[in-house]
C-alpha cells in the first residue's frame, strides 16, 4: 500500500462522513420543519461527527467491505455505511402535514446524497485528473470529489431500495397509509426485525448486482459523462 492508497482511504472516510452524517441530519431538519423537536432536543442537528458516528455501520461495516475483497487479490471495494439514525416522532410530523411529510421526511436523506452526488460531479468535471507532478493536496482534494460522487450514489441508491427499516420502505408505508392500504403498511412495519437479515442476503448473493450495481453504475455514468 502506497502513500497514493492512504490518500484515497483518507478521502474515501471523509466522504463517507459526509454521506452519511448529512444523510442522517436531513431527515431530523425536515422532521424539525413540521414541528417535531425530537431530533434538535438529542442534539442530532449537528455536523458534530462524535453525535452520528455508529461502531458498527459507520466504522466495522466500511473497513470490512473496503479490505475484505484485497484480501482475495482485488482492489478495495467501495465504501458503504451508515450513522446513528435521528430520532424522529412520526406522530408529530403526520399530525403537522399529513402522509406527505411523513414520506417527505423519509426521502429526505435521500435527496441530500444525490444532490451532493450532483454537485461533486459538476466540480468533478471542472477538475483534471491529477498526476504525480501535481500537489498532494490537489490529488487528495479530486480523490475527495470522486468519493462524494461514488458514496453518495451508493448511499442514495441503497436506501431506495425497499428494504424493511430503510428509507424506501419507510416512503412506501406511509404512501399506502396515505391510500388506506393498510395492510401493505402493517406488513412493512411487520418485516422491519428482518431488515439486516434481507440486506445481508443483498449483499452477499448476485442479486445485489442487479438491484444495486447497475443501479449505482447507471446514475454515475449520467453523472459523469
Amino acid at each position: 500500500m502506497d502513500f497514493i492508497d492512504l490518500l484515497k482511504i483518507a478521502a474515501s472516510v471523509l466522504a463517507l462522513l459526509v454521506a452519511i452524517i448529512g444523510h442522517e441530519i436531513m431527515h431530523g431538519w425536515v422532521a424539525y420543519k413540521y414541528g417535531d423537536m425530537t431530533a434538535k432536543n438529542a442534539g442530532r442537528l449537528t455536523i458534530n461527527p462524535i453525535s452520528h458516528i455508529d461502531p458498527v455501520g459507520s466504522i466495522l461495516v466500511p473497513a470490512l467491505m473496503y479490505f475484505i475483497p484485497m484480501l482475495f487479490g482485488s482492489d478495495g471495494g467501495f465504501l458503504f455505511g451508515w450513522a446513528k439514525p435521528v430520532p424522529i416522532n412520526t406522530r408529530t410530523v403526520v399530525n403537522s402535514g399529513g402522509f406527505n411529510a411523513a414520506m417527505q421526511v423519509s426521502l429526505a436523506g435521500i435527496t441530500y446524497n444525490f444532490i451532493v452526488a450532483a454537485l461533486a460531479s459538476a466540480l468533478l468535471l471542472g477538475m483534471s485528473q491529477p498526476t504525480m507532478n501535481d500537489t498532494l493536496f490537489y490529488i487528495f482534494a479530486y480523490l475527495f470529489v470522486m468519493q462524494l460522487v461514488v458514496i453518495n450514489v451508493v448511499l442514495g441508491v441503497f436506501n431506495l431500495l425497499p428494504i424493511p427499516q430503510f428509507d424506501g420502505a419507510h416512503f412506501l408505508m406511509y404512501l399506502a397509509l396515505k391510500f388506506h392500504f393498510n395492510a401493505v403498511a402493517e406488513w412493512f412495519y411487520k418485516m422491519e426485525r428482518y431488515g439486516m437479515i434481507i440486506v445481508l442476503i443483498v449483499l452477499v448473493t448476485p442479486i445485489h448486482k442487479y438491484v444495486l450495481l447497475m443501479p449505482v453504475q447507471f446514475v454515475l455514468q449520467l453523472l459523469l459523462t
